[in-house]
């Protein structure tokens, strides 16, 4: 093998210096696909906050001996959190492709 030929063969996408998240281009997501993207990381934050919310009350049940009902990590801290990501992902996706198509034109 010589140097320099492992990396032949291999084509790598430059996109132009755009960001990109787990390899996917941010950039280049179409209307629906922003969409999707936000909706994701409304429902990933929901269910983190309320995996979070859910042990919290635990520990704090544990600690106090109070009974703290369990749905208030639902309506508090997972719906809350989820609505919060959900308007700041689509914001922030709408504004990317509004951004592209209007360089476009």
């Amino acid at each position: 093998m010589t140097p320099g030929s492992q990396g032949e063969g291999i084509t790598r996408n430059s996109h132009d210096g755009k960001g990109t998240l787990f390899g996917v281009p941010m950039g280049d997501l179409g209307w629906f696909a922003s969409l999707l993207m936000g909706a994701a990381a409304g429902f990933c934050a929901f269910f983190f906050a309320t995996f979070l919310g859910i042990f919290g009350i635990l520990f704090y049940n544990t600690a106090t001996h109070h009974n703290v009902d369990l749905a208030l990590s639902y309506r508090y801290g997972g719906l809350t959190a989820g609505i919060i990501v959900l308007i700041a992902a689509w914001g922030y996706l709408g504004t990317m492709w509004v951004r592209r198509i209007t360089r476009k034109s």
